[in-house]
């Protein structure tokens, strides 16, 4: 019978009865295993089989101290010792054993030397052959030493040679690539020197431009004061003469017409004088004007030297950029470019400068309490602004939409801060959204995985969607389709218009708000899925970059998307170019959702110390920071401390903030220098 397998074929051995003895046969008196046109002795070609032969089968190792037992079977003394102090019987076989059983295996530990040995010298290097005869004493001339060590001499000297070259190579290399590294360096800050030159050559003319208008405008004040001071006196003049001339042909009238001339001579140094006063008070005015401007200049610089690499990084990819325009869109700026004297990114820089530092710190000027003072459940899950800015909205777990009068509650006392609409609900809930266009109309998303849009007229509720199946964490409507929600909802319709199905929990969604086919759904496996909603089967781009589940998205603008993430950090992208923009560093979220929203300049979040966190989109650090009080509660620091913020939501485009925490409080505040 033929034996096939799928490595090397290895020719059988069959005896045949007829056949001459294997011995008689001086070419068949060895058997090889043929593999590749080459033939190696049987002896290395069963070597792995004997190997598996050699091992113990206790440690399955090669057997040391070799043992036999009285069954048959080899072990190593230690492993057969070992095993026979728990049991009485063989490993292999289960026949009754003990220690008296045991007999040294000679033969096999001869054996496994020889195995040993040969593996040792087939694997050993020249060198180590070479040492080994000469421990074995190896008769060598000394003729033959002299040879053998110039030999090595010359080796050692051509490797030595051979490794100065390599590491000189390296060190070339390096050289190079650092000089090159270094040259692009050089020419990248030459680049931006000459930015630097011209801008200041801009900045400078501009500047001095400027003061010349400034002077012009001093000069016609001076002059509107020396017209105004010469009509009031000659006024003043005016009156005396007529004084004068009264008394001249009253002379005779006596004292009462003297008296009469004094008390004009009187009234005529009273108003000079008086002229004289309003002059000093006019100066001085201006003086202290000019400290006030002066001071707040130096606060302003004082913020640029804290942010300065910041805005340094800011300013030279500004000013690259500028330069790296098409040359089309640069002619879309002309006209700025022109008037100003200025290039594209220095005035881009300038906005971004100007915004930067013109506040330091976040101002309340209104406070509410969204429920009972003593009530647990007060977290304030949302809150919103209605299309106009007028009204506003907050929702929680205390299961009601309150709805207030912004301008009342920013305008009239604490005391009278009361809803002028509140909705009461079946469940808790998490998100609000007013439409864009129905002033009317907000919707609602609770614990129960029901989506609500309310009438806040009527103060009850147009429709209920009721397909999801667990909690509903966030919903919007679309800005440009103001009948759409998101799962996607029609509110013309009571079943859903579109359904993503997404493996992770969904946390957040938004819609572009120049599109209502696009969306960015933020989930709990770290990334951001932004969809085109005509082909909803895969994302347009997922967004990576955090390291825990994202908990909001918010549009700055139609191409800048910012998120918020439990890793304690924001994130700015751009959904045009599908790239990360800057990461914020400075709040704390590992756990609860603390709120995000956004303008055209500022990002702004909550924290878990219980404050409020304002970014500008440029600048990595906050701009500034306020710190939630409770004067109204006697709270200890371990319950002070468990307190978070948990909505914020900018004023359109304004400096005003609305910001909650999870005790209920409510504060308006708003950016200041």
């Amino acid at each position: 019978m033929e034996d096939f397998s799928a490595g090397p074929l290895v020719p059988a051995v069959v005896k045949s009865e007829h056949s001459k003895p294997l011995a008689a046969d001086p070419s068949a008196a060895t058997v090889g295993a043929v593999s590749g046109g080459e033939i190696f002795p049987a002896s290395e070609a069963v070597m792995p089989e004997l190997d598996k032969d050699f091992l113990c089968p206790i440690c399955m190792q090669i057997i040391k101290d070799a043992f036999l037992t009285a069954c048959g079977h080899s072990f190593c003394y230690m492993c057969i010792t070992t095993h026979l102090r728990n049991k009485s019987d063989c490993p292999c076989c289960g026949h009754y054993l003990t220690n008296s059983h045991l007999f040294p295996n000679f033969l096999l530990d001869k054996l496994l030397k020889k195995t040993s040995a040969r593996q040792i010298s087939r694997t050993a290097t020249p060198v180590e052959h070479f040492r080994h005869a000469l421990e074995k004493g190896c008769d060598v001339t000394i003729k033959e030493l002299d040879t053998l060590l110039s030999l090595l001499a010359e080796k050692k000297r051509k490797m030595e040679q051979e490794e100065a070259e390599r590491n000189m190579q390296i060190l070339l290399d390096f050289l190079h690539c650092l000089r090159k590294q270094k040259v692009d360096e050089l020419k990248e800050v030459q680049t931006d020197l000459q930015f630097i030159k011209e801008d200041i050559s801009a900045v400078e003319k501009h500047r001095m431009d400027l003061y010349r208008a400034r002077d012009r405008y001093s000069v016609k004040l001076r002059m509107l004061d020396d017209s105004s001071g010469r009509k009031s006196w000659h006024s003043s003049m005016d009156r005396n003469g007529t004084g004068l001339m009264s008394s001249t042909l009253n002379l005779r009238g006596g004292l009462s017409s003297g008296s009469l001339t004094k008390k004009n001579e009187g009234k005529s140094q009273i108003s000079s004088h008086g002229y004289g006063v309003q002059r000093k008070d006019a100066i001085s005015g201006s003086e202290s004007q000019y400290i006030n401007q002066s001071g707040a200049a130096l606060v302003r610089k004082k913020r640029v030297h804290t942010q300065f690499n910041d805005l340094q990084e800011c300013y030279l990819r500004k000013r690259r950029h500028s330069v790296d325009k098409p040359h089309d869109q640069q002619e879309t700026d002309t006209n700025l470019i022109s008037r100003e004297g200025y290039t594209a990114g220095l005035e881009d820089f300038q906005s971004v400068l100007t915004t930067f530092t013109r506040y330091s710190r976040l101002r309340v000027i209104a406070e509410l309490r969204h429920g009972d003072l003593f009530h647990s459940a007060n977290i304030v899950s949302s809150i919103e602004f209605d299309r106009d800015d007028d009204l506003f909205a907050t929702a929680g777990v205390s299961r009601s939409i309150k709805v207030f009068d912004f301008s009342g509650v920013v305008n009239e006392p604490a005391d009278s801060h009361y809803p002028v609409v509140e909705m009461s609900t079946r469940s808790k809930l998490s998100c609000l959204s007013w439409n864009k266009y129905s002033k009317n109309q907000i919707a609602s998303s609770d614990y129960e995985g029901i989506v609500t849009v309310w009438d806040v007229t009527t103060r009850k509720s147009l429709m209920e969607y009721e397909e999801h199946e667990k909690r509903a964490w966030s919903v919007d409507f679309s800005r440009t389709d103001p009948s759409m929600l998101v799962k996607v909802w029609c509110t013309r319709q009571e079943a859903s218009v579109l359904n993503i199905d997404m493996k992770a929990n969904i946390c957040c969604v938004k819609y572009n708000p120049g599109s209502g086919n696009y969306i960015a759904v933020g989930s709990a496996d770290h990334h951001i899925h932004y969809y085109d909603l005509r082909n909803i089967s895969r994302p347009v781009h997922v967004f990576s970059g955090h390291k825990k589940a994202v908990s909001y998205v918010k549009f700055l603008s139609n191409d800048e998307l910012a998120s918020a993430s439990t890793d304690s950090t924001l994130r700015l992208w751009d959904v045009k170019d599908n790239v990360p923009v800057r990461t914020f560093r400075g709040h704390a979220n590992e756990k609860n959702f603390v709120g995000l929203t956004v303008n055209s300049e500022y990002i702004a979040c909550g924290s878990e110390t219980n404050e409020v966190f304002v970014y500008h989109k440029e600048i990595s650090k906050p701009v500034t920071w306020h710190k939630f009080g409770s004067p109204e509660v006697d709270d200890t620091e371990d319950e002070a401390g468990s307190y978070f913020i948990s909505a914020v939501c900018w004023k359109s485009d304004s400096p005003t903030i609305l910001t909650a925490n999870s005790q209920g409080t409510i504060k308006v505040l708003v950016l200041a220098a």
